[in-house]
């Protein structure tokens, strides 16, 4: 029997609508925590660490080689040999390598190099930077001293002869652009364009790389300078692309270059006396 007067309806059964502006929490990024203070803090840490590491090992290796091998040297002599100092600089960047692998593609699961910021790099932009590499070069040889400059400086004695001269230019070359850029405007610059912006991350990674080539331009303040500008301009370009691979192209160039004009200077590494100026 129905009970409802004629007329009337019953109200409609209460339900819980959805509001328009709902939409579903997007979900948590799992590289969120590579770009943190924490990370900086502690990649800064293994990196003291691995420099340690690396000094003991090698010379470790050394010691337990030189009977075989009939070296003389003593420590002091160890310490200025550029074959030794290539090895130490070599088994240090391994550990920042693998450290940086096992952060980014284990610890945080991305792309090792997408998240690093490396973009595959189109013709027109490869040359450019080509160009620019040379350009770069071009402009610090010809720079005004503007600084203070030694006669002499660390650097240079590692082109202690025709062997050395040739590894350096080749670790110049083919091993420190990749690995610096992979530190300083991979890893570095992404923690500081987002925890502070891009003008940051540029000028204080500038300022850090050329703060690590300082020791071998001792004393040779200008040289010093014309680091600061280089670096400046690895960091914009780094920041101007998005990528990371304009710079590591304009470093490989900008030390090719460089290497190249030492190499025809000094006679294939044979007239080293022009390099150090007598």
């Amino acid at each position: 029997m129905d009970n409802n007067l004629p007329g009337e309806s019953l109200p409609p059964t209460p339900t819980l609508a959805t509001p328009e502006y709902y939409a579903p929490l997007p979900p948590p990024d799992p590289a969120a925590g590579l770009w943190t203070l924490r990370s900086l803090f502690l990649f800064l840490g293994f990196a003291v660490v691995a420099l340690f590491s690396s000094n003991l090992l090698v010379v470790t290796v050394y010691a337990f080689l030189k009977p075989w091998f009939g070296w003389r040297l003593s420590d002091r002599a160890l310490g200025e040999n550029p074959f030794f100092l290539l090895v130490l600089q070599s088994v240090f960047y391994l550990f920042i390598l693998v450290y940086l692998y096992l952060l980014v593609a284990i610890n945080y699961r991305q792309p090792f190099w997408h998240a690093l910021a490396w973009r595959r790099p189109r013709g027109k932009q490869i040359l450019v930077c080509l160009a620019g590499g040379i350009l770069l070069a071009g402009i610090v040889l010809s720079a005004p001293s503007l600084l203070p400059e030694a006669p002499e400086f660390p650097l240079e004695h590692l082109f202690s002869s025709p062997a050395a001269g040739y590894a350096v230019g080749s670790f110049a070359i083919l091993v420190a652009p990749l690995m610096e850029e992979l530190i300083f405007r991979g890893l570095l610059f992404g923690i500081f364009e987002r925890r502070v912006g891009l003008r940051f991350a540029v000028l204080v990674t500038a300022l850090l790389f050329a703060g690590l080539h300082v020791p071998e331009y001792w004393g040779a303040w200008n040289h010093a300078l014309m680091i600061l500008v280089v670096g400046l301009a690895f960091s914009f370009a780094r920041g101007f692309t998005g990528s990371l691979a304009p710079s590591v192209i304009l470093h490989v160039m900008y030390n090719s270059t460089m290497m190249a004009g030492l190499y025809f200077a000094t006679n294939r590494f044979h007239n080293l006396q022009a390099l150090l100026g007598g």
